[in-house]
């Protein structure tokens, strides 16, 4: 089973609803490229590489475009943590989403 989490469900949001300004055509494709990818990990949980800044092997990454796709494996499912654009500090924003 795969969970996405409020914070990741916002930040997929806020990614369509950016994009959309220009393009709505490409707004809906790129979402629909991040469910895609997400629903990959029900049968391959570890298909993303482990977070270089976290270094837990239950916490990896997909790519998306210039996006990192967050998750975090468990014996129950694989859960979606965020949505982070390839620029923006992991640290800050991943911290800012654990507390949520």
């Amino acid at each position: 089973m795969v969970i996405w989490s409020i914070p990741a469900k916002d930040d997929l949001k806020s990614i369509h609803d950016y994009i959309a300004n220009d393009s709505k055509y490409y707004a809906i494709k790129v979402s629909q490229e991040f469910i895609e990818k997400s629903e990959k990990l029900k049968e391959f949980h570890k298909i993303g590489r482990i977070v270089p800044e976290i270094g837990d092997s239950n916490i990896r990454e997909l790519f998306v475009y210039s996006y990192r796709l967050i998750y975090e494996i468990s014996s129950e499912g694989v859960e979606i943590l965020a949505v982070i654009h390839g620029r923006q500090e992991f640290s800050d924003v991943f911290d800012e989403h654990r507390r949520k």
